[in-house]
Formats: structure tokens, sequence, C-alpha cells
């Protein structure tokens, strides 16, 4: 009879992610061994390499391996990541990333869309809604109703081919007025001419006609559809429907065939068409002012035909079930009883219970994706694995309490243990300490960030990291004090019935000239108030969470504007064109383009992107390196730091005032040790901000509004934060900042709590005051987590 042995079995001994020798960005031959099935928090300084190390190192050539097991053809398909540059990666299973990227703006993409809750309402509707109007695609916006007869022809074997009448017939659910968008544009004819001119006396106002050699323009006025010389407002009914709707046609001009039509569609296509985000500033000004959007007359704003929005199930329709807030949505989905569709019912609970644990059942599932904060798109893609049967798998986060009030930070934490305990492998980056301490296993990496970075200074438990001699360990306990004396207000700016979004026809008064902090739980309305209520204008400089906008060629001297007078200084001291400093103009190594690395592309293998041999990397031609400024050439300025450069260009030779300036305002918000040159893409998410924040203090305004700008920052920046906001205020600004970070709310002159809940729960102004009325008053969720946090 065989014996039983407590010996473990062979499988069960693989039980780490083992990294050897992990040179990523600035990783240098970094080795750690991570257990798996256990929630693992990645620390360190913003900059010191975590995301280098768990998404471009460890979840980069685990999705790449998977890649490889589907066929070449299907490889053709699937983007081609190069393999980290790393000597062992043993242990990996299949990641999965849940990342701070916003989620596309597509005016068809909704909350409902993107986690297939539209899609089960949809097939509940077709089923159970009255009157049945017919299957789920009648209750969809992006489905148009098709209708279609004619003959078709039919081959049977050897048979004659004949023709047979046929009808198709297909019912959808978009509104036919504003196709599904819910919204219509009028375009504001006063801002496209002056209707008391004419074509020859120059009557367009759009940005860059001109009536006497634009292209554009002539094509109008030498088509023989409109007189030229006659004011437009004394135009027939006939010439101005040709000038504002005609038709494409081929017209002559000058002797050059050209395409003439209307103009309300040529404006369609030259402006509206393209992301209103990357026209030029004044070409922008001119879209906005000229087009207004408003909710679609026909449908509401639902996006649905008529049909759909009549078909109900106990007097709800589908649009009324995606407008109401998903944790109302839920009850009545659990009031159905239907045996017919229990499983679906089932699933359709799940997903929308999901939203409430997560703490998004403010939401609604008409909701445009595109408004959703970072935070928020992170737990929205969440809502997909919360009820997976997957089980060992690597889940990667990227700071996802980025967002969540202190209340809400718990109930993240309990669903990040929720997927551990299903035998998953949970890799966190994460800053905040009510998140790190309840990790199984502990990475610091740093000491410091960029080039100081890029090793593991502690490996172990919390304990072990409270005790350790690290940038973490020795802040991790940090707690700020409430200020004992407050700024005076120089003023106020007013808000009156503020009702975007949940907002409550809010009332309140922003001091001005003082450290003014809004805060409230996720979704109270804090966003709504700060930048849909406080009217924009040229003295208010908004800094938000949208992405920066930028290819591999981008770096912080382009973005910032550094590498202009960088360029104008080394040619005015070699007397030849700025032009040839440029990377990507005259002066880009010819074999690389100024890229710096050659793409070779392997076909059905992932491409190789090999260094430069031709300019060893440094993106320029050998013969712009013989020109210098300082006893540098450009490539060696793009190389130093920050903190170099504003050393180097603040005297001597190389003393450049401009480029000094902006240098400047990069070291104050911390990115001393970034290198000019480091593409924008590599840039951690609190780089970006804190890049962005930069450029902004350059704006000439005397309101300041920053959208959280502690996201991706280490405990021991916060305090740097804090000196710069200072500094800001004492300069004579007004600065309002959203924000959940206790140190900034107690270090704030005044607090405007949001509340007292999400949704429609929240929307008014629970608390304003001084941060030690807060704490004293403890009448909110805000004051109880502030008084906690202080030791009050």
């Amino acid at each position: 009879m065989a014996t039983s042995t407590d010996a473990p079995h062979v499988a069960d001994s693989h039980g780490l992610i083992r990294v050897h020798g992990a040179r990523v960005n600035n990783l240098r031959d970094v080795s750690v061994e991570i257990p798996k099935r256990r929630l693992t928090v990645f620390t360190g300084v913003s900059g010191s390499g975590k995301s280098s190390l768990v998404f471009s190192t460890i979840a980069a050539e685990s999705q790449r391996m998977i890649n490889e097991t589907y066929s070449t053809f299907v490889q053709g398909f699937m983007p081609t990541p190069a393999r980290p540059e790393v000597d062992v990666l043993d242990g990996l299973t299949t990641a999965i990333t849940v990342d701070q990227q916003r989620m596309g703006a597509d005016p068809r993409s909704t909350v409902g869309t993107a986690t297939d809750a539209n899609a089960m309402l949809r097939i509940l509707f077709s089923r159970l809604g009255t009157p049945h109007i017919g299957p789920p695609g009648a209750y969809s916006f992006n489905t148009a109703s098709v209708r279609a007869s004619g003959g078709i022809t039919v081959e049977r074997g050897t048979a004659k081919t004949r023709t047979v009448k046929a009808t198709f017939n297909r019912t959808g659910g978009m509104c036919t007025r504003c196709e599904g968008r819910g919204s219509v544009s009028d375009i504001d004819l006063t801002q496209l001419y002056d209707d008391t001119k004419s074509l020859a006396e120059g009557a367009f106002t759009i940005p860059g006609w001109k009536s006497d050699s634009q292209w554009t323009v002539q094509v109008y006025a030498q088509s023989g559809f409109v007189d030229p010389d006659k004011p437009i407002r004394r135009y027939t009914g006939k010439e101005l429907q040709a000038f504002l709707y005609g038709e494409p046609v081929k017209v002559k001009v000058n002797g050059v065939n050209l395409t003439y039509e209307g103009l309300i569609p040529k404006i369609q296509k030259s402006f509206l068409s393209k992301d209103k985000e990357a026209l030029q500033p004044h070409v922008r000004a001119f879209v906005e002012r000229a087009v207004t959007f408003t909710t679609c007359p026909e449908c509401d704003g639902t996006r649905l035909t008529e049909g759909a929005r009549s078909s109900k199930i106990k007097r709800i329709s589908i649009a009324d079930a995606c407008a109401m807030e998903i944790r109302h949505l839920a009850e009545w989905v659990r009031g159905l009883d239907e045996p017919s569709v229990a499983p679906l019912l089932a699933a359709l609970q799940q997903t929308l219970d999901s939203f409430s644990e997560i703490g998004l059942g403010y939401l609604s599932l008409d909701r445009p994706a595109g408004t959703l904060s970072g935070g928020e798109a992170q737990r929205v893609k969440m809502i997909r694995h919360l009820g997976s049967s997957l089980t060992d798998i690597t889940y990667v986060f990227d700071e996802p309490t980025i967002g969540l009030h202190p209340h809400d930070i718990q109930r993240m934490n309990s669903l990040l243990l929720r997927l551990r305990d299903k035998g998953n492998t949970v890799l966190v980056v994460e800053h905040k300490p009510e998140t790190i301490v309840i990790a199984d296993h502990i990475v610091d990496l740093g000491p410091g960030a960029g080039s100081a970075g890029g090793t593991v200074c502690f490996e172990g438990t919390v304990e072990g990291l409270r005790a350790g001699d690290t940038v973490t360990g020795r802040h991790f306990d940090d707690r700020a004090t409430v200020k004992e004396s407050v700024r005076k207000p120089t003023g106020a700016l007013e808000i009156r019935g503020a009702s975007a979004h949940n907002l409550q026809d809010v009332d309140v008064d922003i001091p001005l000239g003082v450290l003014t902090v809004v805060t409230g739980v996720a979704g109270s309305g804090k966003s709504s108030l700060v930048h849909g209520s406080i009217p924009p204008g040229e003295n208010v400089v908004s800094v938000d969470q949208s992405p920066i906008k930028g290819s591999r060629r981008s770096n912080p001297a382009t973005y910032t504007g550094l590498l202009d007078p960088i360029r104008k200084a080394f040619a005015k001291v070699n007397g030849v064109k700025p032009a040839l400093f440029s990377a990507n103009s005259e002066g880009a190594c010819p074999t690389c383009n100024g890229a710096g690395v050659i793409y070779t592309d392997l076909g059905m293998m992932a491409g190789v992107a090999t260094t430069c041999e031709d300019c060893e990397g440094k993106r320029f031609d050998t013969s712009v390196l013989e020109y210098h400024l300082g006893g540098r050439d450009i490539s060696e300025v793009l190389a130093m730091s920050v903190a170099e450069a504003e050393e180097f260009f603040g005297a001597g030779e190389a003393s450049t005032p401009a480029a000094h300036r902006i240098l400047g305002r990069l070291a104050d918000v911390g990115l001393g040790y970034l290198s000019l040159g480091q593409p924008l893409t590599t840039l951690s998410g609190g780089e970006r901000q804190r890049l962005k924040l930069a450029t902004h203090m350059a704006e000439k305004g005397g309101v300041y509004v920053l959208d959280e700008p502690t996201a991706g920052l280490h405990l021991a920046d916060v305090q740097q934060l804090l000196g710069l906001l200072d500094g800001l205020v004492d300069s004579g600004k007004s600065v309002v900042v959203v924000e959940h970070h206790q140190a900034v709310m107690a270090h704030a002159d005044w607090i405007i709590d949001l509340g007292p809940g999400a949704g429609h729960d929240g929307g008014r102004i629970v608390f304003e005051g001084t941060p030690a009325d807060l704490v004293a008053d403890r009448s909110t969720l805000t004051g109880e987590h502030l008084a906690a946090y202080v030791g009050a």
C-alpha cells in the first residue's frame, strides 16, 4: 500500500516571479523575487523606476510571450513590443494591466458600452419590453435603421440565373437627427462672414481666408454661383442656397480645375472633423465661437429613436434605465422577476453591483466615457475583472487610489485583497500609505529619481519598511499639521446657481489671494464646480488631468518651449541658422531622420530598434555637433539634467535668460533630475503632471486652478509641492486646488467641502471654512478623516 508523505508537489515550487538584470529605462541591473498569489506594492519617489519594472518589464514581457502563442498571421495584426532588456524573467503568468489611460473621447462611447452593461440591457429590453420593437439592435444608439429593396440574382446549380425581388429591413435604435450622438451642432453664420460686405471686399472672417490670394476664397468668388461684388445679405434665395449648402462640383479658377462646395460642409470638413485640442489656438478659438452644441430636440439627448424610447419594462424605457444612477438601476433590476431571462438578470446584476462596490455607483450608463477622470476610467476597467472566473493571473495596477477620497480608499483596498484571495498575483504601483500598509510584500525603488534611481532600496514587509532607512520609510508616517494662522482673502470669485452635472444650484464665494482646497468624496461635484462653473478667462490658468500629447520625438525641451531659446543661442554664437539645432528639422541625422534609433520591421517577428550607428543615438548630423556653446554641443546639452542645465545657462558664455527661466520652473516643480532630451513617452504619470504645471506657470494668470496636483507624487515630494503652492500665493496669485490628500487640506487657508455623498446625493456645499474649523467640527466625512490624519 502506498504511503502518503508531506513532501510538497514539484508543481507547487514555482511560487516566485524572478527578475534578474533588468535594465529598462533607468533600471540598473535590478534583481527582485516577487511572491505569487500575494499583494506586492512598489514604492519609491516619482521617476525612481517603478513603472519601468512593473509595466515595461514584467507586464510587457508577459504580453509579448502571450502574443507569440498566436499564429504568425494573427501576430501580424497585433502590436509587437520588443523584448525588455533583462537577463532573466522567470515564473511569469498572464498579466492584465489596469492603467490610468483615460478612455477615448469618441462621442459614441459611454460607460454602458465600455462595460457591456448596455449590451445586456438591450437584450433584456428586446425580450421583455412592451411593445416589442425588434432585436437588441433596435435599442442601440450605434445601430441605424436600414431598409432596402430591389432585384437580386439567384443561381441554382446548372439552372439559369434569374432575378428575384427581395427586401431587407433592419430596425436600429439610432436617432436619425443626431445620428446617435445626443447633441446637434449649430454653426453661427455671423462668425463666418460679414454679410454687409461682398466676397471681393473680404467678407470672410474665417482664420486664414484672405480674399485677395487665398485659393479657397477664389473658388467661391469665381465659381459663377454667386456675384463676388454683391454684399452677401443681398443674395437671392438660390444664390444663398448654393453659397451655403452647394453640392461638390468641379469649377475652373484661373485655368485650374478645383472643387466647389457650400460653405457649411466646407467648414465641417476643414475644422469640425478634426480634434479640437490639436488645432492651433487661434483656430480653436474660432471653432468655439462659431459652433454651438445643443441637446438634440428629437431624442432629447437620449440618442435613441422614438420607438426605442416607447418600449418599456415596468414603465421604464431603456433611455430611463441608462439615465439612472447605477446604484438605483441595480435596485430596479433586482426587482425584476422573470425566469425566462434569469441568467441574464444575474449577470447584469453582478456587473451593476460591481460599480457600487468600486465606488462608482453615482455614475450613469449614458455618461460619455471621455468625461471620466483617470481614476474613474481605471476603476471602470476593473469592472470586467471583478467577476472573472480566471485565477492565477497577474493584475498590475497603476496608483488605483488616484481620485479617491480617504473614505473610498478602504473600499479599493478590499477589492485588491479580493483579487488576491482568488489566487491571483496583484502588483500595485502606489504612493498612499493607506494602501501600502495592506501589502504582503513591498519593493521600494530609488534612492532618487531618473539617473539617481533605478535600484532596489528595500524588499520586505511594511514593518521592515518603516524601520528601514529609505526615503519611503523615513516619510511613511509623516503627518502634516493644521496651520496656526491662515492668509486673509483679498477678494472673492463669485459662483451663483451652479448646476453643471450633479450640482444643485450651488452658490459659493471662492476667496482670492489664498490657497483654497475643494474636496469631497469621489463624484460629489468638485470638478463640476471648479472646471464647469469658474468662468474661463484670460485671468484663469487651468491645469487639469488631460494627457500630454507627444510622440517619441517630443521631450521636456520641446514641450516647454525650452529648445527655442537654446537653438537661437547656438545659432547666434556660431553664426548659422537655428533650424540646424533641431533633430526634427535641418540638423537631423540623415540615416535615422533624427530619431536616434533605426526601427527594423521583421515582418512576422517582433520589430527591432537599434541605435543609429552614424550619430550613435545623438540624433544630429555630425557637422552640427561641431558647433559649440559654452564648450558643449547640442547633443551634450540635451543630455544634461534640468539641474545641470539651469547652472549651465545661468552664467558665463552660455548665459541665456529665457532658457534659465524655463529651467527654473522645471526645478521648482521637482523635475531637476529629468534630462532635457528624454522622450515624453518614457515619463511617469506624476512627471507628466508636473511638466504640464511648469509649462502653465509661465502663463500670466491671476487664478491657478489645479486638479489633484499630488497625483503620482511620493510622500517626500508633497512637501515640495506645498512650497510651490505657497510661492504662487505669496507672489500675488490665487490658487484653487481640487484635492484629496490630507497634507494639502491641512496646509490650505480655506476649505470648500462638497457632498455629503456622490452623484444625486452630492452636489451641495457641506462645509466652508478653515482646516482648523473643519477638524474641530468633524461634521463631514472629510472632517473625520482629516481629524484622524492630524491626530486631533
